[in-house]
């Protein structure tokens, strides 16, 4: 350390030097951003959305007012508390914003307290002592030419990305819950009609068997007869698998057990949901939907990334300077100790890395081409995903009353084929088969009804409905 009394030493020499060193500070590398033009057309092909302006978009509908189901709600409240998933999503973003803070005190210089000592012999043979103490400014960089404002920047939109990132897990997890829940619906409703039409076809084997004993019926009919009734059985199996496996599936986005004390629902019929969710334009995509925000954050990263790389093609100057006081007596360090102080600027400038610095500017360029290509490819994704949801609108409302008029058609059969049957007018294989279709009916119908409801429940996804608090 360099001594120095105060009466000799002249800080406006080091401090204009410093001014005009962050007067350049305001140059930076970093390209305009021009957000990409959408590669999407200008609307949906299917479907009749609605025009932008005309009614609320999706994305301003909050979940609560969404669902109308009571046990439904409770549902997605516990799932938003305890899913693991949206655990790590949150935490994700306090990592990010912590990495960002890391980023953003390189702008700052960082200074230290100190106190040091040294023994040593000099020249004469004697014992010398030297003590300091004072204050410390490590190697702070003059962001002259914007690298540390560049990566600033590029830790910024990290962290942004992030929170969209959130939003878009909040978004997938309320839908994945009320999809499951509709699952669960249907599952029950498919095991009322199994267990109805396993009952229907165990009277329907009695009578047979009768028939048979009493050689009104042939062997051929008493085996039909039980192969429906065991096909009846199987079915039961089946639907009672899959609904443990869907109360599984439930229980892992809620992140806890299915509570016992949940308030009453509604039917799968009854749901309530909104029948004309408002769609917009396709260009709303772009503000509306948290993963498409999240990949242009990522872009400008990227793009701040560029650069940061081009800025450690110049000089880069960083400064060490220290100021306290200095004494050979430990004890009037502080009381009688002389002042001192060092500055000490330094410039680096690259003259020959073997091309380390233009690979890494080349790397940062073709990583922010990756980061557009992710960008329209995910406005292509949102279209497509609006598109097929517009197109399931249109049309599972026709399939639903086309399928609940073949319902109608096909118990009206069966009454008839089984008045016949009971007056002898009809075998028993025209009975089976009604019965078959009367079934296979009865399960379409409760299946596409379950999934209009999903489809509903995904086009209110799709265009950004979910996430708000």
């Amino acid at each position: 350390m360099r001594n120095s009394s105060p009466s000799t030493w002249h800080p406006r020499g080091p401090l204009t030097a410093l001014a005009a060193a962050l007067l350049l500070g305001a140059c930076s590398f970093v390209p305009t951003y021009e957000r990409p033009a959408a590669p999407i057309a200008d609307a949906y092909t299917t479907g009749s959305p609605a025009v932008a302006g005309t009614a609320s978009a999706a994305a301003d509908v909050p979940w609560q007012t969404f669902f109308k189901d009571a046990r439904l709600k409770r549902l997605i409240e516990l799932s938003l508390q305890n899913n693991r998933d949206l655990r790590v999503a949150v935490l994700n973003i306090e990592q990010t914003r912590a990495q960002f803070q890391v980023r953003r005190a390189d702008l700052f210089p960082s200074v230290s307290a100190g106190v040091t000592g040294s023994r040593g012999p000099v020249a004469s043979g004697a014992i010398s002592s030297t003590y300091t103490a004072g204050l410390t400014i490590t190697a702070y960089e003059l962001d002259v030419f914007g690298r540390v404002r560049a990566l600033s920047q590029a830790a910024q939109a990290q962290l942004l990305g992030t929170e969209e990132a959130r939003k878009t897990v909040q978004m997938a997890l309320v839908a994945s819950v009320a999809n499951t829940y509709l699952s669960l619906l249907a599952d029950d409703e498919l095991l009322r009609v199994t267990r109805e039409t396993l009952a229907s076809r165990q009277e329907s084997l009695r009578l047979t068997q009768l028939k048979f004993d009493n050689e009104a019926a042939s062997k051929v009919d008493l085996s039909q007869a039980q192969s429906l009734l065991e096909g009846a059985k199987v079915s039961l199996a089946q639907l009672s698998r899959q609904r443990t496996q869907d109360e599984n599936a439930l229980a892992l986005l809620l992140g806890q057990s299915i509570p016992v004390d949940l308030p009453a629902g509604l039917p799968l019929t009854g749901q309530g949901l909104m029948p004309e969710v408002p769609a917009g334009l396709p260009s709303e995509l772009l503000i509306r939907r948290p993963d498409v925000r999240q990949a242009e954050q990522q872009l400008l990263a990227n793009n701040a990334n560029i650069g940061a790389a081009r800025a450690a093609f110049f000089p880069r100057i960083s400064l060490t300077a220290s100021a306290g006081v200095v004494s050979n007596d430990l004890d009037t360090l502080f009381s009688s100790g002389t002042s001192a102080w060092t500055f000490v600027p330094q410039l680096l400038s690259p003259i020959f890395d073997a091309g380390r610095n233009q690979a890494n500017l080349d790397s940062a360029k073709v990583a922010r081409d990756i980061a557009v290509a992710q960008y329209e490819k995910a406005i292509q994704t949102g279209f497509r995903e609006v598109s097929d949801a517009l197109a399931g609108r249109a049309t599972l409302a026709d399939q639903v009353a086309a399928q609940a008029a073949q319902l109608a058609a096909e118990q009206t059969r069966m009454q008839l084929m089984d008045l016949r049957f009971r007056n002898g007018a009809a075998n028993a294989f025209e009975v089976l088969d009604a019965q078959r279709s009367l079934f296979a009916a009865q399960q379409a119908l409760v299946q596409v009804q379950a999934q209009q409801a999903q489809n509903l429940v995904g086009l209110y996804k799709v265009l950004g409905g979910g996430w708000t608090p």
